[in-house]
């Protein structure tokens, strides 16, 4: 690792690596927009992200692409565990999800407001009255998103032609993106800015001095910043232990082309756990890791037989039941989630903050989470 530290020219060193303002751990969205904001409101300021992969490491290129702020199961189960105060984090989901779009641009991310749904098995619901709950929800969304009737039963069925299914709730205000588009676009809005997006560094401690931070890359390089911020999310625990940020990995898969898809939109099933939408004619489908939870709470990215299958029968049975759909691609990526749903902002340092435990929310909450980190350690 001193190699190439040692290698540098004199340049290199001092365009990149000295007399830096924030150095921030971590390039995806949580990082970018930080830097950007921070960059929007210190101008002169010498910002840096470091990052220790080609690409984001965490799940910010990896993720399904929705927009999206909570289905009514998922809602109804954090409003059981967080009481009214879930609708200050919808609120946030929100507004930052307005953020991201007017700060990149909805054509550029490839943004479509298609709404979304929730799908609800035969023997799941067995007559249930929706109806009071989407009331309650509405009337708690309305002064969120502007929207009147955010959630209402569909009649959608027989247009998807979903197998097994019985209720659809649908949203109106849900949308889809291109992670990998917005991720882009933000790394243009920041090098446009002047934040350097570093590669290949990982920094493997941090170490608060009087002055200055210290960040220890390998084992014998360090890169000195005056403050800095951390934005790992799913991987804070490398490097601040203590914190309650569990990494969970998320399997995903995608379909070849399907003639004459009907499936257009973003789906949810079981709280949240299940999730698919359609990229152009494919399907996109990911999560099931409730139905291993420890063997899932993992940094390792990866596949297993177990989660995989499980997919690829909710493909065939539930999502396409007449059609035999051939699988193009599988990947994973890895979460940040802890025992609150409330994203983890705060000082660990009088010079070291940190910006993390998105929730699965990353798309949603991300831009304003990168926001407050950077004006915590202004």
């Amino acid at each position: 690792m001193k190699d190439w530290f040692n290698h540098l020219s004199y340049w290199e060193k001092s365009t990149f690596f000295e007399g830096i303002d924030l150095a921030i751990i971590g390039s995806g969205i949580v990082g970018l927009n930080a830097a950007i904001h921070f960059k929007e409101t210190y101008p002169t300021a010498k910002v840096v992200v470091l990052e220790r992969g080609i690409l984001p490491s965490g799940a910010s290129t990896k993720n399904a692409g929705f927009a999206c702020f909570g289905s009514v199961s998922e809602l109804m189960d954090d409003l059981a565990k967080m009481g009214p105060s879930v609708f200050d984090l919808v609120a946030k989901r929100w507004r930052s999800l307005q953020r991201l779009k007017e700060r990149c641009g909805e054509q550029s991310i490839d943004y479509q407001k298609l709404g979304g749904y929730e799908l609800y098995l035969e023997d799941e619901v067995q007559g249930a009255d929706f109806s009071p709950v989407i009331s309650y929800l509405n009337e708690e969304l309305a002064s969120i998103t502007g929207e009147a009737e955010v959630f209402s039963l569909s009649n959608d069925l027989n247009k998807f032609q979903f197998g097994k299914v019985s209720k659809l709730i649908f949203n109106s205000a849900e949308g889809q993106l291109n992670p990998a588009k917005m991720m882009r676009r933000l790394q243009q809005i920041a090098s446009e800015k002047g934040v350097p997006i570093l590669t290949g560094i990982e920094v493997t401690a941090i170490e608060p001095q009087t002055n200055e931070v210290q960040l220890v890359v390998g084992s014998d390089v360090l890169i000195c910043a005056a403050k800095v911020l951390v934005a790992t999310n799913g991987f804070t625990k490398q490097l601040l232990p203590k914190m309650d940020v569990q990494p969970a990995r998320n399997q995903v898969l995608i379909t070849e082309p399907i003639p004459n898809l009907a499936v257009k939109g973003t789906f949810h099933y079981n709280q949240g756990y299940y999730y698919f939408r359609n990229v152009g004619n494919r399907i996109l489908l990911g999560g099931a890791r409730n139905i291993a939870k420890r063997a899932e709470k993992t940094e390792a990215f990866g596949l297993t037989p177990l989660i995989q299958n499980t997919l690829e029968e909710f493909l065939d049975t539930v999502i396409l039941p007449n059609k035999k759909a051939k699988i193009a691609h599988r990947w994973s990526g890895i979460l940040g989630v802890g025992k609150r749903k409330t994203p983890l902002v705060k000082k660990v340092d009088k010079r070291v903050g940190i910006a993390v435990r998105l929730g699965g929310m990353g798309v949603a909450i991300g831009t304003l989470v990168g926001e407050e980190g950077a004006e915590l350690v202004a």
